[in-house]
């Protein structure tokens, strides 16, 4: 649900900067409030919400009432932040990481979804911690994932209560600086730990449901027994896609890639949040933090390399996608200079590539959960064109920040005088369209296995 209201909006959001059109449509008083929305839910809600998905798959049993209760009060959260938009005093500002609406509604949106998803990472930091320690690579990554979790909302309410009220972008901007930057390494492992799993996926002799599961069409006469989980294992000790590589070898590697993560408390008990010492710091983090996930990134292109001459399946094109999306917003993030469309370039790689991950990984799922098997063409070609939708999006953008586009800009506030400027953001328009009938693809394809259906 939420990937469809920010589907929606995003519709809007390349309306708005694209040229020729955005003089038809007078979208720009609506673009900011949009773009808010936009990126809490495509972002903040749905990366959360499927990070809950693979702790609840991975976990073990135990402590329900949490899960229940912190889906509960998530979605009650993500509705009210969907209508906040057109309720009264709706004031956007676009700072990063969670962009806020300045009102009440929002506001109260935010601290809900909060609780909802704080109940989530506790569950899963009593329910995921690996067993054995260095023998279950998945449970590694989807525990230190729920660290990271657990680290960035304690960086927010930590901002929340010693940062003072300012000029309030400036506020904002610091209050989910620190956790906004720590949240980035919880999508990376779970992204990887997405990998994985349907390397390991695609490497089983066959792609059929489990024993007891319908296909597509079928009714579900067999419901799971208590305590069922998804495979590959639940133990979470699957392999590196049949690579050949230990299971002892990932944990390590998964422990190394989250070492990082112990600077950010350091940080905060060291240096007050809001100075400037801090902010940078966490710039810092990011710039040689990242690079301890290259072992993973390795067995991750190793894992997509051996995917080659596997058969078709719509799991194995979010893989390849993913890969190459995250990888392209990787050389992007080291190409940034200044304040212009190479930084939204860069990010939209980097989270595209962890959103077809989770997309890749929902179609693993929807048959181990008794939706049926995912088949036919549009379901394969989905992530080709959603991904390639967005690949030209990023390229366009990264074009156009050469020629010094701007960022967080609609209509003539962009100054698109020259015409490598209008051939970038012409790309970008583009790419985006395409990229919005990827997801619509997705939702599709997952709607129509996901309804009820008659005998």
């Amino acid at each position: 649900m939420a990937l469809i209201g920010s589907g929606l909006l995003a519709i809007l959001l390349v309306l708005s900067r694209t040229p020729g059109i955005q003089d038809v449509f007078p979208l720009k008083d609506f673009f900011r409030a949009a773009l808010v929305v936009h990126v809490d839910l495509s972002v903040a809600i749905w990366f959360m919400a499927f990070a809950a998905v693979i702790w609840s798959a991975l976990g073990r049993d135990g402590f329900a009432w949490l899960g229940w209760s912190g889906f509960a009060l998530a979605a009650a959260g993500t509705a009210l932040m969907t209508v906040s938009p057109f309720l009264p005093g709706a004031d956007p500002v676009l700072n990063n990481y969670i962009p806020v609406l300045q009102q009440k509604y929002f506001y109260a949106s935010l601290w809900i979804c909060a609780a909802g998803f704080g109940l989530a990472v506790l569950r899963a930091l009593l329910t995921t911690w690996p067993r054995p320690f260095l023998g279950a690579p998945l449970q590694s990554g989807a525990f230190l994932g729920a660290v990271a979790a657990f680290l960035a909302l304690a960086a927010f309410v930590w901002s929340w209560v010693v940062v003072p009220r300012i000029e309030e972008k400036i506020y904002f901007e610091v209050l989910f600086w620190g956790g906004g930057h720590t949240l980035q390494f919880q999508h990376a492992l779970l992204m990887v730990v997405a990998w994985l799993w349907i390397a390991d996926h695609l490497r089983r002799p066959s792609a059929a449901p489990p024993p007891g599961r319908p296909k597509a069409g079928q009714a579900n006469d067999a419901e799971p027994r208590s305590g069922e989980h998804p495979s590959p294992p639940p133990s979470g000790r699957g392999p590196g896609g049949g690579l050949s590589v230990s299971a002892r070898a990932l944990s390590a590697m998964f422990w190394i890639a989250a070492l990082p993560l112990l600077v950010v408390p350091a940080i905060y008990f060291t240096i007050p949040a809001g100075e400037l010492p801090h902010m940078e710091l966490f710039a810092k983090l990011m710039i040689w933090g990242h690079p301890y996930m290259a072992p993973l990134i390795l067995v991750g292109f190793l894992a997509v390399w051996a995917t080659r001459r596997m058969p078709a399946h719509a799991a194995k094109s979010a893989f390849i996608a993913s890969f190459s999306l995250f990888a392209v917003g990787g050389v992007l993030a080291y190409m940034i200079q200044g304040v212009n469309v190479v930084i939204p370039a860069h990010y939209h790689g980097s989270t595209v590539g962890v959103t077809l991950a989770f997309m890749g990984l929902a179609y693993v799922l929807l048959p181990q959960l008794g939706f049926g098997e995912v088949e036919g063409r549009m379901a394969r070609w989905q992530p080709y064109v959603y991904g390639g939708g967005q690949l030209i999006h990023i390229l366009g953008l990264a074009w156009s920040g050469g020629y010094g586009v701007q960022r967080k800009v609609a209509g003539a506030e962009q100054a698109l005088t020259t015409l490598p400027q209008k051939i970038g953001m012409g790309m970008m328009g583009l790419g985006g369209l395409i990229a919005v009938i990827g997801g619509i693809m997705f939702v599709l394809v997952c709607l129509k296995l996901m309804l009820p259906r008659k005998r």
